[in-house]
């Protein structure tokens, strides 16, 4: 499975609460039908004020030449689709986003754990996106990563499904992939990992501990941007 991640910021006139009613309530009815979408999930902060994003927007197709027409290719971050659904949600996006301070990821989702049978709306999330230490190759990234640190994430109490999401052409892509990893309770989260402001968190026990640790192995955490949020799956095709 492929995705794309917008990580959301409003336009400069536009309050957080406007924001969200206008992507909720408009937006989101275009994107959900884009050709080739067949999962569509959107991701609220818990506490907007403390927030490096106003939400996520990720998108799922099953080919990934339909997730390019539809929302371009890495680096063309003003792609220009030419009809249905995907050409009116671009449209749109003028109305309440500042496009220009939108990261953007392309990747494919490997499952790691997943205790939820994929059900994934109204769980918390802590999305991760990861950039690597200065001095490593995206490729020694991945290996530490997948072989080293994502045994240990996978097993952070609290944590029932967890997901990473690899580049799908790492030489142009904003982030060297993103590590998602759900929660039932909001508690357990910010235990493990932080609360939203909260980048050099200290959890004292157990695996978060360890993970925590093993972090500074290979990320640069200064550069890494992150977001905790409440997710709600508005289609989801994978289940039928």
């Amino acid at each position: 499975m492929y995705k794309h991640v917008a990580l959301l910021v409003r336009k400069d006139d536009m309050s957080h609460e406007e924001f969200v009613e206008y992507w909720q309530n408009n937006h989101t009815e275009i994107a959900r039908d884009i050709e080739g979408v067949v999962k569509y999930s959107t991701v609220l902060p818990v506490t907007p004020d403390a927030a490096e994003f106003d939400g996520l927007a990720e998108l799922y197709f099953e080919d990934l030449d339909a997730l390019h027409d539809a929302l371009g290719s890495e680096g063309s971050r003003d792609y220009d689709p030419d009809k249905g659904k995907a050409k009116e949600a671009r449209e749109d996006v003028d109305n309440f986003l500042a496009l220009e301070k939108r990261p953007r990821f392309i990747g494919e989702v490997v499952t790691q754990k997943d205790e939820v049978d994929g059900k994934t709306d109204g769980l918390y999330k802590h999305s991760a996106f990861l950039v690597r230490k200065d001095g490593m190759s995206h490729e020694e990234f991945v290996d530490h990563w997948q072989n080293n640190h994502t045994p240990i994430a996978r097993e952070i109490e609290g944590v029932v499904k967890y997901d990473t999401v690899l580049p799908t052409d790492p030489e142009n892509a904003e982030f060297d992939g993103i590590a998602e990893l759900y929660f039932e309770d909001l508690d357990a989260l910010h235990d493990a990992l932080g609360s939203e402001g909260s980048r050099d968190y200290d959890p004292d026990k157990g695996k978060a501990k360890e993970a925590r640790e093993d972090v500074n192995n290979f990320l640069a955490l200064e550069k890494r941007p992150r977001f905790i949020g409440e997710e709600t799956v508005q289609k989801d095709e994978t289940r039928d």
